[in-house]
């Protein structure tokens, strides 16, 4: 595949030995720079023989198990053709933290199963899994604009429950997740402040981690003056 071909060309071992330190799964990795990803993908996408084959390519190169590969994939896929199927084979691959968050930040946040990913993710017991629905909450937070409070509000109670989960990945999205929540607008700030404190209260080394970095982030002098620029969306907060 030329493609591979060419992630090969640029591949460093160098590289490869810094991802294993920050946690990243190295198995298939080659080392290739996440800016070099971008930048293929670009040039993929305005490849015009390509992009009537762009879903196709995706999958195809999700298939080689190659750790940059995969990356790519998500960043050039269509997200009009990404099915729940598709969704749910991804995610038991998932491997890797930084294959799960580029996946769920670059593609899956787009498609129109991703709602119902959260809910289902979450309940998930598979490390990856789990994390995919959190950070998958998290990039919606960032990338959805259109999508109304109401949403996001329904996404705190899943933080709430998921926040015992000692696992490293885990915490690390669910606190992610709520931090996002909170830095959307000042109404889900307010809501997002008020679940951090009541995790908080709970007897876990995990939940009490994520309340006190969300806390430190949502009720920070830059946060709020920003968060007092911006407007909600049809938003009915009850914080009492």
């Amino acid at each position: 595949m030329k493609i591979i071909r060419v992630l090969e060309e640029i591949r460093s071992p160098e590289n490869v030995a810094g991802m294993a330190r920050y946690g990243i799964a190295t198995k298939n990795a080659l080392g290739v720079p996440m800016p070099m990803l971008r930048d293929l993908a670009k040039e993929i996408s305005r490849d015009t023989d390509l992009r009537p084959h762009i879903h196709s390519l995706a999958l195809e190169l999700w298939d080689t198990k190659v750790h940059e590969a995969r990356i790519l994939a998500g960043l050039i896929d269509d997200p009009e053709f990404v099915t729940d199927s598709q969704m749910e084979r991804w995610v038991m691959d998932f491997d890797s933290w930084d294959v799960c968050d580029q996946i769920c930040s670059n593609l899956f946040d787009k498609t129109g199963p991703a709602l119902k990913k959260v809910g289902e993710w979450g309940k998930r017991k598979e490390e990856f899994v789990k994390r995919a629905g959190f950070v998958l909450m998290a990039a919606l937070a960032v990338h959805d604009k259109d999508a109304e409070d109401k949403t996001f509000l329904n996404f705190l109670a899943a933080i709430k429950r998921e926040s015992t989960d000692e696992r490293n990945f885990v915490r690390k999205a669910v606190n992610w997740a709520l931090r996002g929540i909170g830095k959307r607008n000042l109404s889900l700030n307010k809501a997002a402040v008020k679940c951090a404190k009541e995790i908080q209260k709970i007897d876990s080394k995990a939940a009490r981690w994520i309340a006190s970095d969300a806390l430190r982030e949502l009720t920070s002098a830059p946060v709020l003056k920003r968060l007092n620029k911006v407007k909600s969306k049809k938003s009915v907060v009850k914080t009492s």
